[in-house]
């Protein structure tokens, strides 16, 4: 993913992606999404433009 500049104000300009990480991905098939998902699909979330990613 790209770098933020070290600006303070950096994130009144991010895109922000809320994410619940137990229904996004599930990565070995036992019915609950899981960080491995999440790290299978941060090629995803880049392309979509995400600058930041909120986990719930």
């Amino acid at each position: 993913m790209k770098k933020l500049k070290r600006d303070p104000q950096w994130y009144k300009t991010a895109v922000f992606y809320e994410v619940y990480v137990r229904s996004f991905f599930d990565s070995n098939a036992d019915g609950f999404g899981d960080f491995r998902g999440m790290i299978d699909k941060l090629d995803y979330l880049e392309w979509l433009g995400i600058d930041c990613v909120w986990m719930l």
